[in-house]
């Protein structure tokens, strides 16, 4: 069963389905979504620092947190493009992160690739085959971590599968296991589990996504 937040098990005895689910919360969140999809929509995406610092984002989040990453994020800004190794490593130290050495250089090597993201973004590619043009690019960048970009950047048609809204899709049946690890056909197939969920509550995979992240933890982090 998912867990986190002190009002999930009381939503889930109420909620049959991730659909009822996402019904349940949406008078309660749908002002914080609709903040969100308009920041995420209204992202300059032709600004490479700007695309850069939303990949190192993602980059920090992965086995951390949002709240982190926004924390380094609102620190470190256009510095991920420009700042020195050893501070950048710092930096990431003073806002706690439990893998500052292993994400800086991480980021350190995506800058030689940084100016590929306009061109991913921007370039009329299908989401699944930006998603993966990222993944093959991008050091610390997985199918989850991809996802979580795109939508971020405003391209709402991806499902962020963390551990979160995986729990959720067993608790109602959806997937029989949690998955292991990602290929790129497993990830596609969990994906599209969810499409006729989202075609039934008339929105985009990323906006359900919030919803859902609010029923777990109450709030409506990027």
């Amino acid at each position: 069963m998912a867990r986190n937040s002190s009002a999930l098990p009381a939503r889930l005895e109420i909620a049959n389905s991730l659909e009822e689910l996402v019904s349940l919360v949406k008078d309660e969140a749908k002002d914080l979504v609709s903040q969100r999809i308009a920041q995420f929509k209204n992202f300059p995406r032709h600004d490479v620092s700007n695309l850069f610092s939303e990949l190192s984002f993602c980059v920090l989040t992965a086995n951390w947190s949002a709240q982190g990453g926004m924390r380094a994020q609102e620190l470190i800004g256009e510095g991920f493009l420009t700042m020195p190794p050893e501070d950048l490593e710092d930096a990431l130290r003073s806002v706690g992160h439990r893998f500052a050495y292993q994400r800086a250089r991480f980021i350190l090597e995506n800058r030689q690739r940084a100016h590929l993201l306009p061109l991913i973004v921007n370039g009329n590619l299908p989401s699944p085959e930006a998603r993966s043009m990222l993944v093959k690019n991008f050091k610390g960048i997985g199918w989850k971590e991809a996802s979580h970009f795109l939508r971020n950047v405003g391209l709402l048609d991806v499902a962020i599968l963390d551990k979160h809204i995986l729990r959720l899709m067993h608790h109602y049946k959806l997937i029989e296991d949690m998955p292991k690890g990602w290929t790129r056909a497993r990830y596609e197939a969990h994906e599209q589990l969810l499409i006729p969920i989202v075609q039934k509550l008339h929105m985009d995979l990323g906006e359900m996504d919030l919803y859902l992240w609010y029923a777990v933890k109450n709030t409506v982090d990027k």
